[in-house]
C-alpha cells in the first residue's frame, strides 16, 4: 500500500500481463469483472455477533497506554483518545455521508476527474489508519481494540477513540476473528454508505493492502516479533472479507494484492509497489 497516503498478481479474472487490465481497474463504464459482480457492499456471509467475557475487557487506561506506545511507529499508527468534542464527529456520519468530502479532498489533490479513484484511495487511508494501531496493539500489548467509538476529524483523515476501551486477546475465544471483526466493521459501513460506484473486491483488496503495510512497518521496528506477526497476518489474510484478495510473497512481508487501488489512473498516480498490474 503506498498510494495513497492514505497502494497490487493480477486480480483473480485480470489476464496475463501486456493484456487488458480487468475492468475493477479500468475506465468509467467498462462492464463489470467477474470478481465483483455487483457494486456496492461486498456479499459476504455476514459476521457473527462478538460476545466478549465481562473478565475479557481492559482498563481503559491499560487501552491508553497500549495506544500511546504504538504512535511512535508512524502516523497510520496514532489514534488518541478522548478530548475536548469540537473538531470531531462520529465516523457513521461520514459514512452516512459517503465519506464524500474526503473523496473529494483526494481526488482534487490528485488532479483526477474520477471520482471512484478518490474514494479507492480515500478508502485505503482510512483502512490504513484502522489496521495499523489495530494490529500493533494486538500484536504488542495483547489488547484487542473496540472501535466502535471512533471518530474523525472534521477537517481531515485523522481518527480518533471517543472512549478507549479493548479486550484482551488472551481471554477471547477467538482473539483473530475479534481483531479482524472490529476492523472490518467500520469499513463495510463505509462502504454501504458510497454512492460512488466501486467494486466491493477492491475495497476488501484496500484493506489487505492497508492490513500488509502495518504488517511491515511492524516488522521493521520489531523484528524479533517476527513470527508471531507472520502468523497473525497471515491468519487474517485467509479470513473473510480478506480472502483472496492478495498473499505475502517473502520473508519481509512483501505483499501482492489480487485488484488494484486505481492510483494509477491519477494524472500524477503510477502503480503501487503491490499492484496486480505489474507495480
Amino acid at each position: 500500500m503506498n498510494a495513497a497516503d492514505s497502494g497490487p498478481a493480477p486480480c483473480a479474472c485480470a489476464p496475463a500481463s501486456g493484456s487488458t487490465p480487468c475492468a475493477c481497474a479500468s475506465a468509467s463504464g467498462s462492464p463489470p469483472c467477474a470478481h465483483a459482480p455487483a457494486y456496492g457492499p461486498a456479499p459476504h456471509t455476514p459476521a457473527p455477533v462478538f460476545d466478549p467475557p465481562p473478565s475479557a475487557s481492559a482498563p481503559a487506561e491499560t487501552v491508553v497506554r497500549a495506544l500511546a506506545r504504538v504512535s511512535v511507529l508512524g502516523r497510520f499508527f496514532r489514534l488518541p483518545t478522548g478530548g475536548p468534542a469540537t473538531g470531531w464527529h462520529p465516523v457513521q456520519e461520514s459514512y452516512d455521508r459517503g465519506f464524500a468530502d474526503l473523496a473529494r479532498a483526494v481526488a482534487d489533490r490528485h488532479r483526477t476527474g474520477e471520482p471512484r479513484v478518490g474514494v479507492s484511495i480515500a478508502h485505503l487511508g482510512h483502512a490504513a489508519r484502522l489496521w495499523s494501531p489495530a494490529l500493533a496493539c494486538a500484536l504488542l500489548h495483547g489488547i484487542v481494540l473496540d472501535l466502535i467509538s471512533v471518530q474523525r476529524a472534521d477537517d481531515g483523515p485523522g481518527l480518533r477513540l471517543a472512549r478507549p476501551s479493548g479486550w484482551y486477546a488472551d481471554q477471547l475465544p477467538d482473539p483473530v476473528a475479534a481483531l479482524g471483526d472490529q476492523v472490518a466493521a467500520p469499513l463495510r459501513a463505509f462502504a454501504a454508505g458510497l454512492d460512488i460506484k466501486v467494486a466491493p473486491r477492491l475495497l476488501d483488496g484496500n484493506s489487505g493492502s492497508a492490513l500488509a503495510e502495518a504488517a511491515r512497518a511492524l516488522l521493521a521496528a520489531h523484528p524479533e516479533r517476527r513470527a508471531g506477526l507472520t502468523a497473525l497476518a497471515g491468519e487474517l489474510l485467509a479470513r473473510e472479507p480478506l480472502a483472496g484478495t492478495g498473499r505475502f510473497t517473502g520473508p519481509d512481508l512483501a505483499f501482492r494484492r489480487r485488484s488494484c487501488c486505481l492510483y494509477y489512473r491519477a494524472p500524477a498516480g503510477a502503480k503501487c509497489g503491490d499492484c496486480c498490474l505489474g507495480g
